[in-house]
């Protein structure tokens, strides 16, 4: 499929206020972000979307939520990506708990971390090339509630998320530049 471009003119304001992604009618798992003027597509949680998440579920989180940040692979893009949102560079080390029975679950974490489940967050298959942290299930972090949940790069053909929203990369690094902390991303 052909990238999507984003209007970045002088007319469009730089930061979004909202963000709307919504499943697509054929196909719970994939969807658009719905940007004033250009549908992006998008990949979903393999169970679609859902209004009461837990751990392990494939589903993507009803809701609204903030785009805390997030990382990059500097040794991948060259270059830290632009945008309003926070960004540091990703490390070998970084990972992320999503063991429910640790008190770090839901949170970043440095690898290694014996006997405790993780994602690694520097990822061979580059879909945390870009990845932004979602403010889901953050305050207060509520056990089996789900975790991870991110804004991050598809893998080809737009494959099922664990729960997360995907896009390819050119229209996840177009679309941070109309971004900052004051979007919400809204899963409907």
């Amino acid at each position: 499929m052909k990238s999507t471009r984003l209007p970045l003119t002088r007319t469009v304001p730089t930061t979004l206020r909202t963000l709307r992604v919504r499943a697509g009618a054929g196909d719970r798992r994939r969807g658009q972000i719905l940007v004033p003027g250009c549908p992006i597509p998008c990949a979903l949680g393999a169970a679609g979307i859902v209004r009461a998440k837990r751990e392990g579920d494939g589903g993507s989180p009803r809701g609204s939520f903030r785009l805390l940040g997030g990382a990059y692979r500097h040794d991948r893009l060259g270059k830290r990506p632009v945008t309003a949102l926070p960004l540091r560079r990703t490390g070998p080390r970084d990972g992320w708990c999503d063991d429910p029975r640790d008190r770090r679950y839901n949170r970043p974490v440095r690898l290694p971390v014996p006997g405790v489940s993780h994602e690694r967050m520097w990822r061979e298959d580059g879909l945390y090339d870009v990845v932004i942290d979602l403010d889901y299930n953050r305050g207060p972090i509520r056990p089996r509630r789900g975790s991870a949940i991110f804004l991050h790069v598809a893998r080809p053909g737009f494959r099922p998320t664990e729960g997360c929203v995907a896009l390819r990369l050119p229209d996840l690094l177009r679309l941070l530049r109309r971004v900052g902390p004051r979007t919400r991303l809204r899963i409907l």
